[in-house]
């Protein structure tokens, strides 16, 4: 990787000059130099977490030409970013409760996704909603009127019909043929619409990673803030135990559900989200996600999601959570039971708890209310909340779909408030690295993971054609995606590899000889917990 300048300190006007722009490959050896530089110098913005709304700031801040530097406790998207649905949402569910404000950003943001900014990392997903006996006429009619509501705002977004066509009903048989187990008794045919589905949530925080370090920004994983001071955060480095102190104009609390550990004036009331996969032969393989209404809450569904890896994920959940939260969660029995019981009731040939292959489950950082009675009536709405003692600003609630109006508003604020001298905020138009039109030849499913660097992954192959071969027989994982992982995606530790830069960490049985696959083709990682969790 090419190496890249530090800053100078503060110019004539009292602001940090951002690095100069670099090549958007994150590794160890970049992370100790960013390091370096962050300690001996003053960034205009210190961004503390490293999922999707710490990077998102982190990107912002940095085309806008601010010095950035971010840390976060473990990896890129360790927490609650990598254990979503990988679902971009049009709000649906937000016009079910008439919160069309929401709903209304939660479309834009989608469309600006799949139009602008990463369309290489998302794709049209249809989603079918069977039409059984216990679905009354009257609630299909207004689960129907409900889609069009939000093909309507899709239109108003600007996001064309070709990408995410108009909602329609279907016959029973165009439901069999999209999703084969789909209970046929009773079947009268189902609702057909359209979302947004990520290749991977943890992907595409790498990728905005990535696309911030292009800008200048430091990204400095591993680094845990143990507390914050006005212009200062104090961090330790996990890998080597040193401690540093790190000077910015504005601190930006971006922790998500660890964020009232960072300030004693923010109150959280996390809610945790689980889900379940299983192989998808066990749903003859659908093509679409089977949507699945709870009993009794209008508006909230149980999805079961085509992924890669040949596997369904179903989910999810929206319970209440109480105590610490943990580094690594799973659904509990009752949760399990739950996402069976709901997705069943459409099923022709039911789930059984031995069809699951593995589990996940994470923690949403929503805002405390004395009004609301269950998790799932709290807003999703983002709050800036400004620490009265230290002055940092915590950027908590919110979604994965709306990430970069989240940080948007972030930067505004800490602009306004530190007096920074920036430029407008350019993320609404601004492609994130391996968004382009690939090179002829090159493999499809590199081609589906990587965008555009499907050439730079390909390239280890060539070089040592070894590492195109599977790691392992029945898993494609090449050494080359390896390599790739190492030396441009930040990955640190195994557990990088092969819980976030790949997911095939994820399916239980596969997991040792993952594992040891990862550590032959790289052995300069660093070991955790062969089991996590």
């Amino acid at each position: 990787m090419d190496s890249t300048s530090t800053d100078t300190g503060a110019d004539a006007a009292g602001h940090g000059s951002a690095r100069p722009a670099s090549t958007s490959a994150l590794n160890a050896a970049q992370r100790e130099r960013d390091l370096s530089t962050a300690s001996a110098n003053i960034s205009d913005v210190v961004v503390i977490g490293g999922g999707f709304t710490g990077v998102g700031v982190a990107l912002d801040a940095a085309s806008r030409g601010l010095s950035v530097t971010l840390v976060e406790r473990g990896d890129l998207a360790s927490g609650t970013s990598s254990w979503s649905s990988k679902l971009a949402h049009g709000g649906l569910r937000y016009l079910a409760k008439a919160d069309v404000a929401i709903a209304w950003e939660s479309a834009v943001e989608r469309g600006r996704l799949m139009n602008t900014i990463a369309p290489h990392l998302i794709r049209p997903m249809p989603m079918i909603f069977p039409l059984h006996p216990h679905i009354g006429r009257v609630e299909a009619a207004v689960t129907s009127t409900g889609f069009h509501a939000g093909d309507f705002l899709r239109m108003l977004a600007r996001t064309p019909k070709d990408l995410l066509p108009h909602p329609r009903r279907v016959s029973a048989d165009a439901v069999r043929k999209l999703a084969p187990t789909t209970a046929t008794e009773g079947l009268r045919g189902g609702l057909l619409s359209w979302d947004g589905q990520l290749i991977d949530d943890a992907r595409l925080v790498v990728a905005l990673a990535r696309t911030a370090a292009s800008h200048g920004g430091r990204i400095i994983t591993y680094a845990e803030a143990t507390g914050i001071e006005p212009t200062r955060v104090h961090i330790t480095d996990r890998l080597t135990g040193d401690e540093h102190i790190l000077g910015a104009r504005q601190i930006i609390n971006a922790a998500g559900v660890w964020s009232d550990t960072l300030s004693d004036e923010v109150e959280l009331a996390p809610s945790k989200g689980s889900h379940i996969l299983v192989p998808a032969s066990r749903l003859g393989d659908p093509q679409a996600a089977i949507t699945a209404p709870v009993p009794g809450h209008f508006g909230r569904y149980v999805f079961a999601v085509p992924w890669h890896n040949s596997l369904v994920m179903i989910g999810l959940t929206d319970d209440a959570h109480h105590g610490p939260i943990p580094e690594r969660a799973h659904p509990d029995a009752d949760e399990t039971t739950f996402l069976l019981n709901t997705i069943n009731a459409v099923l022709e040939d039911e789930l059984t708890p031995e069809d699951i292959v593995g589990s996940y489950a994470g923690f949403r950082p929503l805002v405390k209310s004395s009004d609301s009675s269950s998790s799932a009536d709290l807003s999703r709405k983002h709050a800036l909340l400004r620490d009265s003692r230290t002055g940092a600003l915590t950027i908590v609630g919110g979604k994965l779909t709306g990430y970069r109006r989240m940080a948007e508003d972030a930067v505004d604020d800490a602009v306004k408030v530190g007096g920074l001298r920036a430029g407008p905020c350019r993320t609404t138009e601004l492609g994130l690295v391996g968004k382009g039109t690939p090179a002829p030849g090159l493999p499809d499913r590199l081609v589906a993971t990587y965008g555009t660097d499907a050439a730079l992954v390909a390239a280890y192959g060539d070089a040592d054609p070894t590492l195109s071969e599977p790691v392992r027989e029945g898993i494609p994982l090449t050494g080359a995606e390896v390599r790739f992982a190492v030396e441009h995606e930040l990955a640190l530790t195994v557990e990088d590899v092969i819980d976030r830069r790949t997911r095939w960490g994820l399916v239980d049985a596969d997991r040792d000889d993952l594992y040891d696959a990862v550590v032959r083709l790289a052995p300069e990682l660093t070991t955790e917990s062969r089991h996590e969790g």
